[in-house]
């Protein structure tokens, strides 16, 4: 009996229906559970609407899924958390005045970015995917709560690679470069932001790849068996801030403008979203140029010979520089993604991120390259 494929209206309702009871919660409690930096970004009447949206999406996917019979529980799950989140106010809940406290969580920023994340990748992944692989592959719901973990915590990040790159910034200062490179454009300074990010990116990864109790940390971020918009959220939070205060140093250091360094930023976020995107698509001699997915794919690949390659997370000649440039010229992809031993890391998020704590790299990890 082959097995009943899963329901996406069915899933969809309960994605959306959790959704909107979060924003629900964070209209109760703002000063606690959204991100003070974000909420500057965003209006109260767009929450509201994407709130509303949420809430008849959730209703109506979930009663189809369940008039249909597929996956009752999970359009339920939908129907209910979006119930629920009327019952608390619903779009009519009153929002108080938000107060001040020493930390938030960032729940508006994580239901927002997965909004509109899945909103783009999701249809995009259907139509032009490499592979006819589901959402709900294996592994989507370790990479989910990475993405969870990674957005709700977001403050809390910022203030550790703020707090880090600062005090070193104050440390080692040049004004007289800093007044030259703000007095280029915005768009020529993010330019070359780019180039001395990347390499500074470029140099941590391979070093994560090349030290062992480094590598205890990034081979979680390897661990995933399939690519897709999701699985680039799966890293170690020491990581995170790691790679983060590492690249964003000589930013600081050196003086870039704030819309500069904002700008890259902003890149970085889609940049990183879209490398490891299930897209079968060929870019030509952009490939050549700029850092896309086949490209990364291939360092993710579960191959010996690409274990010390594509460093790079904007730009391929970062990795021609470095000798690590390895892009296949017939324009193949990966057969298998993955560390070189598949039990290198173990299953779910808590596991994963005691792991580097408690034990040593196994061997036969793609940790192991040559030096």
């Amino acid at each position: 009996m082959r097995p009943t494929r899963p329901s996406w209206f069915a899933h969809l309702s309960a994605w959306l229906g959790v959704l909107s009871l979060i924003a629900v919660v964070c209209f109760h409690f703002p000063e606690l559970l959204t991100s003070r930096d974000f909420r500057r970004v965003y209006s109260e009447d767009f929450a509201r609407g994407l709130l509303l949206f949420g809430l008849v999406a959730a209703f109506v996917l979930g009663t189809v899924a369940i008039l249909r019979g597929r996956n009752r529980r999970v359009a339920l799950l939908g129907v209910g958390s979006a119930t629920l989140a009327v019952l608390l106010g619903g779009t009519d809940v009153q929002l108080d005045p938000i107060g001040q406290t020493p930390w938030s969580l960032g729940l508006d920023w994580f239901v927002v970015s997965l909004f509109f994340s899945a909103l783009v990748f999701v249809p995009i992944e259907r139509a032009l995917g490499r592979l006819d692989q589901s959402l709900l592959r294996p592994g989507w719901r370790t990479d989910l709560a990475y993405f969870f973990l990674s957005h709700v915590l977001v403050q809390f990040i910022l203030i550790l690679v703020t707090a880090w790159t600062t005090h070193i910034a104050a440390l080692v200062a040049f004004p007289a470069l800093a007044a030259s490179l703000q007095s280029l454009p915005v768009w020529l300074q993010f330019m070359i932001a780019v180039v001395c990010a990347d390499l500074a990116q470029a140099v941590l990864h391979r070093a994560y790849h090349r030290v062992p109790w480094l590598w205890r940390f990034h081979a979680i971020h390897h661990s995933s068996r399939h690519m897709d918009w999701l699985a680039g959220s799966r890293m170690h939070l020491f990581e995170i801030v790691l790679t983060r205060s590492f690249v964003l140093l000589p930013l600081v250091v050196l003086g870039f403008s704030q819309p500069a360094i904002n700008a890259y930023v902003i890149l970085v976020g889609l940049q990183a979203v879209l490398a490891h995107a299930n897209l079968g698509l060929r870019f030509g001699w952009l490939e050549q140029v700029l850092v896309l997915p086949r490209y990364h794919h291939w360092h993710h690949a579960r191959d010996p010979r690409y274990v010390d390659a594509h460093y790079a997370i904007h730009l391929p000649v970062i990795d021609r520089l470095m000798g690590t440039y390895r892009l296949p010229r017939d324009g193949t992809w990966p057969a298998e993604y993955g560390n070189l031993d598949p039990d290198d890391v173990p299953e779910g998020v808590w596991r994963q991120h005691l792991a580097p704590f408690l034990q040593a790299t196994r061997r036969g990890g793609r940790g192991a390259a040559p030096p």
